[in-house]
Order: structure tokens, then sequence, then C-alpha cells
């Protein structure tokens, strides 16, 4: 009687301190603000590889573009929200750096992260993740209705023929449409506005229907058929292509514009050692394993598995690139760019 009174009595107590205890475990989870441009459709992916090793730290990622995702960090200096920036532009990493926003770290797997592909300082304010870089791409089915023929060079789709039938990023808003646009003006000329990389834009615009906010859309929209050309990056195009949108995949032969999914650590964190886990976590090689599911490039080399519709030569194909130098002039240029061509941007959200 005494025994079956105290374990009644015993079970209610035993209960309330499993619970206890669940939520002290639960409240010893460590939760890191990750900014972000990764796709929506690899963000999971990262997370539970992640997760797998370090299962004590969650992710709360705030997700944009990678313009809005710049300009919204820039915004937040005197009062970060951000503890970790990851699948962010090198570019847009090497303005923050400027703006002395990083905290400088060497990740654990630093050394095998190639030269080209990490901040020069040591230790770096950011490290690459992987490359990414442009892509056009072809709808075949509406080329064929519309009698257009398929173009092999940027210098192409200035052609008369291509009026009206061409979609790209706005680089003000979209890692891929800056990059596309710094790439122009390595190939033919800068000169503060009026070199030939400028001359180009110009002309492109005449054949260029809208602007997107976004990497990925134009792509999605030569997909779909609204538009035939879509100036976009390799990931989406093959992407869009495995799902069976009729596109067939250009890389101009001039050259490509590219940047770097980067991380780096945010200066304003609070939580200094789980967002050195997460740079330890992103520079290692299986990390990099799932970064090659997506791109051909990743920083630390023989790590990517060729992927499908990218050329051997690819590597190869990409434009000198200095980010630093890049980020130093990216407020003119977009400025200028904004000048010449925002009037065919679509609406802002």
């Amino acid at each position: 009687m005494t025994s079956a009174l105290s374990r009644s009595m015993c079970a209610p107590v035993l209960a309330a301190l499993a619970l206890a205890f669940g939520s002290a475990a639960h409240a010893e989870k460590t939760q890191l603000t990750v900014y972000t441009a990764l796709e929506t459709d690899q963000i999971k992916a990262y997370e539970t590889g992640f997760n797998k090793a370090y299962p004590d730290i969650e992710i709360k990622w705030v997700r944009d573009s990678t313009g809005v995702i710049t300009a919204k960090l820039l915004a937040e200096k005197a009062n970060p929200q951000a503890d970790v920036v990851m699948g962010v532009a090198a570019s847009s990493l090497a303005l923050l750096d400027t703006q002395h926003m990083l905290i400088p770290y060497a990740p654990l797997n630093l050394d095998g992260i190639m030269a080209q592909y990490r901040d020069k300082k040591n230790p770096p304010a950011w490290f690459g993740m992987d490359v990414w870089g442009a892509t056009v791409c072809f709808n075949t089915v509406e080329a064929q209705k519309k009698n257009l023929p398929k173009p092999e060079t940027w210098k192409d789709l200035t052609k008369p023929v291509y009026k009206g039938m061409i979609v790209m990023p706005n680089p003000a808003s979209s890692g891929t449409g800056f990059f596309d646009v710094s790439a122009w003006l390595t190939l033919w000329g800068d000169d503060n506005g009026k070199g030939g990389g400028w001359k180009y834009m110009d002309a492109l615009h005449e054949n260029i229907a809208q602007y997107t906010h976004s990497g990925s859309k134009p792509c999605n929209m030569a997909g779909t058929g609204e538009y035939p050309i879509g100036i976009s990056f390799e990931y989406r195009a093959n992407t869009n292509k495995a799902k069976g949108a009729p596109i067939d995949l250009v890389f101009p032969k001039e050259g490509l514009g590219w940047d770097l999914e980067a991380v780096a650590i945010h200066q304003g964190t609070k939580k200094l050692d789980a967002a050195k886990k997460l740079a330890d976590w992103a520079s290692s090689k299986d990390a990099m394993k799932l970064y090659g599911k997506n791109f051909a490039i990743t920083a630390i080399p023989g790590v990517a598995e060729p992927l499908a519709n990218v050329p051997a030569d690819y590597e190869k194909r990409l434009v000198k690139m200095d980010f630093v130098a890049t980020a130093a002039s990216r407020e003119r240029v977009l400025a200028e760019w904004t000048r010449r061509y925002d009037a065919k941007s679509e609406p802002k959200k």
C-alpha cells in the first residue's frame, strides 16, 4: 500500500523533472542568425549536413537576393542582427570588409581552399564555398517558333533579331546581374561610364524586355517560354533543364562573369564560438561535396563531380575577377547602370 502510494506520488515528480531537463537541454541549443542569398532549394541540404556535425546549433536563415541582403547588412551596420553571412557573393563580403563589419577567421580547412577563392589577408575576412557563373538559358521550342538563331556570344545578343526577347537580372538587386555587368566592364572597358562595356550594355538594352530582381527568374521565364532568352547562372539552368524545361545552356565565348558564394563571421555576433563552428564546417570537404552537387567548381579543388551541360573548360572561361576592386567601384557602377537602364526593371515588391 505504502509502496503503491509512493509510486503514485513519485510519477508526477519524475515527469516534471524529465520535462525540466528536456526544456533545459532544448534551451541550451544555440541559435545562429545567418544571412544568405543561397537558393531556397539548397539551404535544407546544407543545414542538414551542418546539424549532423553540430546538432546543438540551430540556424535561423534570413534569405533574399544578393543585392538586397548586402543593402540590409549595410543598413544594419550600427545595430547588427547577423551572426554569420553565408552563401553571399564574395564581392559583397569584400565591401562589408572595407566597412570593418567582418571578423577575420581562419577556418579549420583553410589550407585546402585555393588562393583565388579566399580573401588574401591572413587570417581571411571571408572564404569561398563555390563559383557560380553566367549562363544563357535558350528556349529551343520558342526559338523554333520565332525562327531565332541560337546565340553563341554576348555580342550575338545585341543583334536586332532578339529585340524584346531577352530578360536579365538587375545588378542592384541580383548578384548574378552584378557579376554580368562587372564581366562586361572587365572585357570591354569601364572608363567611368564611357568605355566599351557601357556601349555593349547600351546595345543589349535595346533587346531587353525586362530586368528582374532575381538571378534565377530569367532562366525560369525562359524555361516556361515567357521569353525565349534568359541571362542567368548555371545552377538554375541545369536544375530547370533537369526538370524538363526545353532549354539549351549557352556559355558565351568571350568570357563568363562569376562570383563566389562565400562565408564570413559578422562583427556584431555575440555567439562567436558557434559562428566559428559553422565556418569550420562550411570549409570542410563534407560541405564542399554538398556544394559540388550544385556547382561545377568548389573552393577546395577536386571535390565537385562533373556537371551535365557544363563544359569541361568552364573554369578557364571565367573572366579575371578582383573582388576588392569590384567592391570599391560597386556604388558608382550601380548608380550609372540605374541611371541608364532601370526604366525596364520589374516593379519591386
